[in-house]
């Protein structure tokens, strides 16, 4: 139904936080890579759970390439009572990731 698969630009690795029953998440801000002449850059949030989560944070840093499958959202970032079409964000829930050019 909503299952996407991407390759992105890592451009922010959030870091790994915990929860108090231990499941752990790392959170990426990604770029989809674009060939267009008006050079638009679409930004999406990542998050990934559990033990993926620590091979993410360990690995993968800015300027990397990955293959991302998982199951988008679309979040308000707009506490007002109307809602913009302007003021949501994408989110992503990974759940398989593949490395395809990596910095280091």
């Amino acid at each position: 139904m909503n299952y996407v698969i991407f390759t992105v630009k890592v451009i922010k690795n959030s870091g790994q936080s915990f929860f108090s029953d231990g499941t752990s998440l790392t959170e990426l801000t990604v770029q989809l890579p674009q060939v267009r002449k008006n050079n638009s850059k679409v930004i999406l949030q990542v998050s990934i759970w559990g033990k993926l989560s620590y091979d993410v944070a360990k690995y993968y840093q800015p300027d990397d390439y990955i293959i991302i499958e998982g199951y988008i959202s679309i979040k308000n970032i707009d506490t007002d009572r109307f809602v913009n079409s302007l003021n949501k964000q994408v989110e992503i829930s990974v759940f398989k990731l593949y490395p395809l050019f990596l910095k280091s």
